[in-house]
């Protein structure tokens, strides 16, 4: 009796869903317009008054990202990812692969990992999220199977357990700055503080300190001295998201827009197959909701002098904002694959999402030159708004290289070597038609 070895080879550009490609794409250079304030200014990601400026060009840039991008392109990146996991999955156990897709789909998810620690940790930025990702991606190949409805009510439960959970820290931070006051009090009043109003004073204190101008000042020297010290200064930070934000923040964040994305491949929203009216439809409900909800958030946190209370009263209905523009970005993007329009424009995008990883990966690696000491050390030395400046010309870079480098290359260089590592054999890199051209020329 004779066996054959079956072969598993990653998908060709031929069986790619184009749609999927273009989403991606767009969405790899969205992410960006919010990353690029946690890659260039000192803990000022989501507070504009910390540093980079709030006033003016800095503020309209604030609440124009704040209105239409923050969340929401980390959503729809969670959401790709788990579309991809999941045809992964399909086209290799379909093929037969039998345990050996597990096999294959969990070193993939191993080697994320890994990459995820270069990144964050190497490469300096702590915003990174490949690690998260691939914790994330355990969990989805046990839920892959459902059918949409119960992935959509499984992603619903797990929005609402981080509202609730995002309810009771805005419940503690009321506590809190009711303590701070009380402090202040026994301080004027030249009382001896509690041993908990001491550790209530000392959290008050640092978090005054990390957003004071000396503050800022000291994070942005430490942020511009030589690369192995840049190395260590951020060490601890990374480590604190590595070990905190997978059950604070990424199973109700990221593990639930996964397991919606699923929903919506299965229900074939995100193919293009839908009509026009339905994709119109889904992009007008979708801004009609989150716009109305995410206004809401930033006027309540404007009108409250973005004091610590009013983020974190707007973080109660988060969800309720993001997910739905989410929704909306999903529902323009499929009106912008299926209209004949742009097709130049559709093809660079759609080779900057078959390239994500790589172009993910260059985004910190051109932060990494440019603000860091490893580079130029200008870290801290733009305002928000000219920052949209190094975004244009990152963006114009990888939608101008990527098409190239795929008009030789069957892959990006990191999406190669994850397949190589992925499925334990070396694939071509080159294109056939080019390395019978390279041979000719030898």
């Amino acid at each position: 009796m004779t066996t054959t070895k079956k072969s598993f080879a990653p998908l060709k550009s031929s069986d790619r869903i184009q749609s999927l490609d273009i989403m991606r794409g767009v969405v790899l250079l969205g992410i960006l317009l919010m990353n690029i304030n946690g890659m260039g200014l000192a803990r000022a990601y989501g507070d504009p008054t910390v540093s980079g400026g709030y006033t003016g060009w800095n503020l309209a840039t604030w609440i124009t990202t704040n209105l239409s991008f923050e969340g929401t392109m980390r959503a729809l990146f969670s959401l790709l990812f788990g579309v991809g996991m999941f045809i992964f999955m399909d086209r290799l156990e379909k093929k037969g692969a039998g345990i050996n897709a597990a096999n294959i789909y969990f070193r993939r998810l191993i080697w994320l990992l890994i990459f995820g620690l270069i990144h964050g940790y190497l490469l300096l930025w702590t915003g990174e999220i490949l690690y998260q990702y691939a914790l994330m991606g355990f969990l989805v190949f046990s839920f892959r199977n459902l059918p949409p409805i119960k992935l959509t009510f499984v992603a619903i439960l797990l929005f609402s357990i981080g509202a609730l959970w995002n309810y009771s820290d805005y419940k503690k931070d009321i506590k809190f700055v009711e303590e701070v006051a009380l402090v202040e009090n026994y301080k004027l009043e030249g009382k001896a503080l509690t041993r908990e109003l001491q550790e209530v004073d000392i959290k008050w204190e640092k978090r005054k300190w990390e957003r004071s101008p000396e503050g800022i000042a000291e994070y942005n020297t430490n942020m511009r001295k030589g690369y192995l010290d840049v190395v260590m200064f951020l060490a601890p930070e990374n480590q604190h998201y590595d070990e905190n934000w997978p059950y604070r923040y990424d199973l109700w964040d990221v593990l639930s827009m996964m397991l919606l994305g699923i929903a919506l491949f299965k229900w074939k929203i995100l193919t293009g197959e839908k009509s026009y009216k339905f994709y119109s439809i889904m992009a007008a409900l979708g801004y009609l909701i989150g716009f109305s909800i995410n206004y809401y958030e930033i006027l309540s946190i404007m009108e409250g002098n973005f004091s610590l209370l009013s983020f974190s009263k707007s973080s109660i209905t988060y969800d309720l904002g993001r997910v739905p523009v989410a929704i909306g970005h999903v529902g323009t993007i499929m009106l912008f694959c299926k209209l004949p329009i742009l097709k130049w424009l559709k093809s660079s995008l759609a080779a900057v999402g078959k390239m994500a990883l790589t172009n993910y990966v260059m985004h910190s690696v051109f932060a990494m030159f440019i603000f860091t000491g490893a580079g130029f050390g200008l870290f801290g030395t733009f305002q928000r708004f000219e920052l949209l400046y190094i975004v244009l010309a990152i963006w114009m870079f990888q939608l101008i290289l990527s098409p190239i480098w795929l008009k030789y290359y069957q892959y990006g260089p990191l999406e190669w070597i994850w397949r190589n590592l992925s499925y334990l054999k070396k694939h071509p890199l080159k294109k056939k038609s080019y390395i019978g051209f390279s041979e000719s020329m030898n």
